[in-house]
């Protein structure tokens, strides 16, 4: 089971709603399997269909992850109107993402219903989606 603080679930979320009409995209990072900070990062596909991280910031986040010791565990974006649940081309970009950060988890936020947002958590391997438990504390 995975555990995330609702203070940064809250921050996805708003993340989300602020990005609109596009989606969002960051990281959640830490020490020892647990969330220290979420990285809101810039979607430089200014899409609402899809996300790619912007690699200046990527590089500044992943450096000060390392720099504190932490891990990166969390790849998180959202689904304007769509459910939370990982598509064929987040399927797809995981498969990339497997040889920098193995371990890695996704979190899909979805605004389909705008006053219920709905964040989910999964493990995406070998095209394979599994979806954890999450659990807000």
């Amino acid at each position: 089971m995975v555990q995330i603080k609702q203070e940064f679930v809250d921050d996805m979320v708003a993340h989300a709603k602020a990005d609109l009409p596009n989606e969002c995209c960051g990281i959640l990072a830490g020490p020892s399997g647990q969330v220290g900070k979420v990285y809101r990062m810039s979607n430089v596909e200014a899409s609402p269909f899809r996300f790619s991280m912007d690699p200046v910031e990527l590089g500044r986040v992943d450096a000060e992850a390392g720099d504190n010791g932490w891990d990166l565990q969390v790849i998180y974006h959202s689904h304007t109107g769509s459910e939370a649940y990982p598509s064929d081309t987040d399927v797809r970009i995981a498969g990339g993402t497997a040889a920098l950060w193995p371990d890695v988890r996704y979190v899909l936020v979805s605004l389909m219903d705008m006053d219920n947002p709905v964040v989910r958590i999964f493990q995406i391997a070998d095209g394979a989606v599994i979806e954890e438990p999450l659990e807000v504390v």
